[in-house]
């Protein structure tokens, strides 16, 4: 097969390799984003995991506008607010198993594949089974959040037997994952959610007293839905829906583009903090899963809406996550994002499986009258928002961020940074960048910021951030100039790199 010409980013070279290879090998930019994820869920299990959720916005050859893969996973059947209450919780605990979801990735990789890909699974698991069964070497990055969080990985054995504190430069392997990685290849995600791993997930959180049943995993579906549209001059940006967030990030980008002030400083800031704070209260009052209650778009997309009586929700737990974009010489465009939720997860792992699971249920309340209450088989409001953007009905930009809460801001500066500031991907995701802090009040300024102190003191409660800090996201975008012809810009936050063949 020919090799295929292409390009991905993504936030370990490791993954971007793989995706590189799989382009090499004659595979499109869906199967290339696939490759890389798989790595990433074996070399970055502080941000990810197979036992978390995907979203992605596919621009296929030749189409006028993207398309979106909701792949988010419900809460188990079992999952009361009595029953959390019952276990000796008043809020939703930030992890253990009563905070694991319906894991959505292995069964999104599917429906991607399955409906863009050239190839199967098998050789897109190949890359991320040969890392986890033959090791890879730990990062400085990893090393420190291995550190960071082994007093709490420590309670759970299997756990600490897979993630243990390590130095930089050792080697880790996961060989249940790559077994379950070459099972998923041989025989697709059926046996995840119905066969022997999905068997494995379900008992291994009944013995812990979790709330997921295996007619949850079996009956779990990813979604195909329509983004959200929106002009900024003279492109279309493209948001994921509810249940995601990405109506937040559309009602940033629309405030910032009337404000016309785009060049760093304090004056910027400001109107960050300003604009974070109009817009969201209303993402706490209104987002949550459209299948179980209406979410209108005009508060977001109207520059002019005031939302009365909106207020900002409790903090949302810190996230952590990865994002991924590639292109191919045949106008294939992805942009994808995938989570554990927080750093490793619930912190419980299916003996025998090598899978970490996500704790995305800490995002919920417990709140009767929240709009984001836990209800069973619910999708909790979501943070991960991949991004789009084109321009007279080709894509022109593919742009996202890991960050949790604070995604909205850091993607929208990306975006400035790309559109009002003219900069190249790699300028614009290395760019110092600001943000408030999730539950509002003060504001993080990373140190290489323009005039950075003066903004940190001109900004009640602001803080400086060493330069380049993880706590501001591990963004990538691209740029398509032309067909077959890309520039993309992996953060040096991250371990990542680009890769172009």
């Amino acid at each position: 097969m020919p090799l295929t010409r292409g390009i991905v980013a993504a936030p370990h070279h490791l993954a971007a390799e793989a995706g590189g290879e799989v382009l090499r090998q004659g595979g499109n930019a869906v199967d290339a984003a696939v490759a890389a994820d798989a790595v990433l869920c074996v070399v970055y299990p502080h941000m990810t995991s197979i036992g978390g959720d995907l979203f992605a916005l596919v621009w296929p050859a030749g189409a006028a506008a993207p398309i979106g893969l909701a792949g988010a996973g419900r809460a188990g059947s079992l999952a009361t607010m009595a029953a959390v209450r019952a276990a000796g919780y008043e809020t939703m605990p930030e992890r253990g198993p009563l905070t694991v979801t319906v894991p959505g990735t292995v069964e999104a990789w599917g429906r991607l594949v399955e409906r863009f890909g050239s190839f199967g699974l098998e050789p897109l698991m190949a890359p991320a089974a040969r890392h986890a069964r033959h090791g890879y070497l730990v990062t400085e990055r990893l090393a420190a959040f291995l550190a960071a969080h082994a007093e709490w990985l420590i309670r759970e054995p299997e756990v600490q037997r897979l993630w243990p504190p390590l130095k930089t430069g050792m080697l880790l392997r996961n060989l249940d994952l790559a077994d379950t990685l070459e099972e998923i290849g041989r025989n697709g995600f059926n046996g995840f959610y119905r066969g022997a791993v999905g068997a494995a997930i379900i008992s291994a959180l009944r013995r812990r007293g979790g709330l997921l049943t295996a007619d949850d995993l079996a009956g779990h579906r990813s979604a195909w839905v329509e983004p959200v549209a929106f002009p900024y001059r003279d492109l279309t940006v493209y948001e994921m829906p509810p249940p995601t967030q990405g109506l937040c990030a559309a009602a940033m980008l629309r405030r910032f583009e009337r404000l016309g002030a785009h060049d760093p400083g304090l004056g910027f800031a400001q109107a960050l903090v300003r604009l974070r704070d109009e817009v969201y209260p209303m993402r706490d009052w209104y987002i949550s899963d459209p299948d179980f209650t209406e979410v209108p778009e005009e508060p977001f997309l109207d520059p002019d809406y005031v939302a009365a009586g909106a207020a900002a929700g409790p903090p949302l737990p810190e996230g952590d996550t990865i994002y991924l974009c590639a292109a191919d010489e045949h106008g294939n465009v992805v942009s994808l994002i995938q989570s554990v939720s927080g750093s490793f997860g619930s912190g419980v792992v299916a003996e025998g499986t090598g899978v970490l699971l996500q704790n995305r249920a800490a995002y919920f309340s417990l709140e009767p009258a929240h709009v984001n209450r836990l209800e069973p088989r619910k999708r909790t409001m979501h943070t991960l928002i991949p991004a789009m953007a084109g321009r007279h009905g080709s894509c022109w930009a593919a742009f996202g961020s890991m960050g949790a809460d604070g995604q909205p801001q850091i993607q929208s500066q990306v975006f400035l940074n790309l559109v009002e500031r003219g900069l190249n991907p790699a300028e614009a995701v290395a760019e110092p960048r600001l943000r408030v802090p999730a539950g509002g009040g003060g504001l993080w300024v990373e140190a290489d910021y323009p005039m950075a102190g003066e903004v940190a003191r001109g900004v009640a409660g602001g803080t400086l951030l060493p330069a380049r800090s993880w706590q501001m996201g591990h963004a990538a975008a691209l740029v398509v100039d032309r067909l077959g012809r890309w520039r993309a810009g992996a953060d040096p936050r991250s371990d990542g790199s680009v890769v172009e063949v």
